[in-house]
């Protein structure tokens, strides 16, 4: 049975940082492409970034480039999303999931975790 679980989240100040996990289980991790969204009250889930199965490329949203960054430990099957500089509107549901490499859908999903940005 194929898991996503994320943890990490919580509530941070404008201008703190958090660092999100990804650990998943029950795949063959390193063949997996890990995108991280997000989705605020009201709003329509939107990529946060995503890190290549192969080599750890990585590219990111505009909105959060240069504040975000994503790593991934194969070893561990764990992927990270390290948040610097948090703004207000990062506020949102930040989610995990796998695409399998030379696929175009991400099948698998996590649950979750909030992260709640105060000013």
């Amino acid at each position: 049975q194929v898991q996503l679980l994320e943890s990490g989240g919580g509530l941070v100040q404008a201008g703190g940082s958090l660092r999100l996990s990804c650990a998943a289980s029950g795949l063959s991790f390193s063949f997996y492409n890990i995108g991280w969204f997000r989705q605020a009250p009201g709003k329509e889930r939107e990529v946060v970034g995503r890190i290549t199965w192969l080599g750890g490329a990585t590219d990111y949203a505009d909105s959060v480039k240069g504040r975000f960054t994503i790593s991934r430990d194969n070893v561990r099957k764990t992927v990270y999303l390290q948040m610097n500089s948090l703004k207000p509107e990062d506020t949102a549901v930040y989610y995990c999931a796998a695409q399998l490499r030379y696929t175009e859908r991400y099948t698998y999903w996590g649950q979750g975790t909030q992260v709640t940005v105060s000013s």
